[in-house]
């Protein structure tokens, strides 16, 4: 019988519970493996935070740092902090993290510097902009990482050029593991709505943190609400710095929804309308087209393919970019994103726990 491991996960945001869902269900199917969750508390809204773990089947987490609502640096800090901590009293033979958050890096930084294999799910993507903030956890955190499960060729071929081939650590293809999870909750979308509608989501802080932005987002949305309806599940800090700008819309606001009823808005909307990295993806699943509110995506493969187009925040490019698609019939049949991600990512843990 093999010898018992134990894996800490830490997980602070909404698409990080998404993700370990789905390497959570393999953990609780393997008697040689204990899986302990930690949640920074990154995420404090209920809706956007512990109902996902009733939703997603994930277990409870054993701690919750509760560190939410601060600057980078205390975030960065604190989390860093209490999940030392844990680690020292858990002793555990692993770390996993998923994605670029404060989270993320957070954990990182506290196993490595605990001598703790690391494993990053979702490694080796890059927007190539500095000014972000995910950008520089992604990277620091694929630099100290001893497994890296990469999503897609492209995500391959940049830790490649960086040189990660020379480093002591294991680079794998293994798929995106958010398309397994959307597949598994789809069978549970209904419509919500009774009409046409186009789903809007803004929450990144380049476009909230910048009023000009902010408002050109809005002024594009407004035009687009003169011919559809424009649905917006509005992020808490979206809808402080629209009261901060005065900002006001004719878009729809809806309070944030859980992640089953965001999957029904995205499957039944017409198109998809985000700054958000896994909604990008999301869109594309559900065979959406998907206009993108930032100036680079990680998800380069979806510009490439012609299911997403990059307008920034620029008024007259939203609004073209929306006339283009609403026109536009295209198949999204090809798979950019693998299958069986899940038991990949899962088969390549357990070759690092005994090597």
């Amino acid at each position: 019988m093999k010898d018992l491991k134990k894996v800490v996960t830490v997980i602070g945001a909404r698409p990080q519970f998404i993700k370990a869902a789905v390497v959570s269900r393999y953990f609780q199917e393997e008697a040689s493996i204990e899986e302990i969750i930690v949640h920074t508390g990154q995420h404090y809204d209920r809706n956007m935070s512990e109902v996902f773990f009733e939703q997603l089947q994930i277990p409870k987490p054993k701690y919750n740092l509760q560190v939410a609502n601060l600057n980078h640096g205390a975030m960065t800090g604190q989390m860093l902090e209490g999940i030392e901590e844990i680690l020292i009293n858990e002793k555990p033979d692993a770390v996993l993290v998923y994605g670029d958050t404060n989270s993320t890096l957070s954990a990182a930084l506290a196993a490595k510097k605990l001598h703790i294999k690391l494993i990053h799910i979702e490694a080796g993507l890059r927007s190539f902009n500095m000014s972000m903030p995910e950008e520089i956890n992604r990277i620091l955190t694929d630099r100290i990482s001893d497994l890296l499960c990469c999503p897609t060729q492209g995500a391959m071929e940049n830790l490649k050029l960086e040189g990660f081939d020379k480093f002591p650590s294991k680079i794998v293809l293994t798929g995106d593991i958010m398309k397994e999870s959307v597949d598994y909750f789809s069978q549970k979308t209904k419509a919500i709505y009774d009409f046409d509608y186009c789903l809007l989501t803004v929450h990144r802080q380049e476009n909230t943190e910048d009023r000009t932005r902010l408002t050109s987002i809005f002024k594009a949305m407004d035009k687009i609400a003169e011919s559809i309806a424009v649905i917006c599940p509005l992020h808490p800090r979206t809808r402080k710095k629209m009261q901060e700008f005065g900002i006001e819309s004719k878009v729809t606001f809806i309070d944030p929804v859980d992640y089953v009823k965001m999957q029904s808005l995205i499957h039944f909307s017409e198109i998809v309308i985000t700054d958000s990295g896994g909604l990008q993806k999301e869109a594309y699943f559900h065979k959406k087209f998907c206009i993108v509110l930032r100036d680079q995506t990680e998800w380069t493969e979806l510009l490439s393919e012609g299911y997403a187009k990059l307008a920034g925040a620029n008024k007259d490019s939203i609004i073209t970019s929306y006339q283009e698609f609403m026109d536009l019939e295209m198949d999204m049949d090809s798979s950019l994103y693998g299958d069986q991600v899940g038991s990949k990512i899962f088969t390549e843990i357990k070759n690092l726990l005994w090597e």
